[in-house]
């Protein structure tokens, strides 16, 4: 089921609710940056690749398959109730091939060794879907990373230190990783930590969800 979120509380009045389908505390918390009431759902999608999938054509499938395993989960929850989800994923691309979260501490060093001195791709698509207008609409935002040359030690250092082992890539661009790299390019600065706020806040706003009237009419928008 859904949980408050830690920010705000469910909207009122002639806003639907609002709902992000992700688990990823990363998500959640850029999320909180828009100061929207909103509620989490957890989806249950399969995310293994299709046979012959880009890592791109991943990303999007199941940004859009999170957002709607999630309106169906509301429809049952909250029956009759107007909702806007929000689905999200990401996969880096290094090689044409998906590099996936390392989950452990062996497979990170891999991750970088292999990163190291190169650039990797990557591909979070965002999609929010309101169901009773029939909206469904999806975008991916690319992202260049270019890692510089990296030495063993420094790896073992950084990964002792902040341990992105839940992180694709192995390296937290928002905390001690930014160390790791030589350069970022993307029109979404907030896209390579997993949500970009700004496709997000455009898809809303095509949803009938513009944030800032959102705020104004719930009383949220305070200094």
């Amino acid at each position: 089921m859904s949980r408050p979120s830690s920010a705000a509380h469910p909207a009122s009045g002639p806003w639907p609710l609002l709902v992000l389908g992700s688990t990823s505390r990363y998500r959640r918390e850029l999320l909180e940056r828009l100061r929207l009431p909103f509620v989490v759902a957890s989806p249950e999608v399969d995310e293994q690749p299709l046979p012959g999938e880009s890592p791109a054509e991943l990303a999007l499938r199941l940004a859009l398959a999170k957002a709607e395993a999630v309106a169906a989960l509301m429809a049952v929850r909250e029956p009759g109730r107007d909702v806007v989800v929000i689905g999200s994923d990401q996969v880096a691309e290094l090689d044409g091939e998906p590099i996936g979260k390392p989950g452990t501490h062996e497979r990170a060093v891999a991750q970088l060794r292999r990163m190291s001195g190169r650039s990797v791709v990557f591909h979070t698509a965002v999609s929010v879907v309101r169901p009773d207008r029939g909206l469904r609409h999806t975008v991916i935002v690319p992202v260049q990373v270019r890692f510089r040359e990296l030495g063993d030690a420094e790896i073992e250092t950084y990964l002792r230190l902040d341990r992105p082992y839940d992180c694709a890539g192995s390296a937290k661009c928002e905390t001690l990783g930014i160390s790791l790299l030589a350069a970022i390019e993307s029109d979404d600065p907030t896209a390579l930590i997993g949500l970009p706020l700004i496709a997000t806040s455009r898809l809303l706003r095509e949803a009938g969800v513009d944030p800032l009237q959102m705020l104004a009419t719930t009383g949220e928008a305070r200094p």
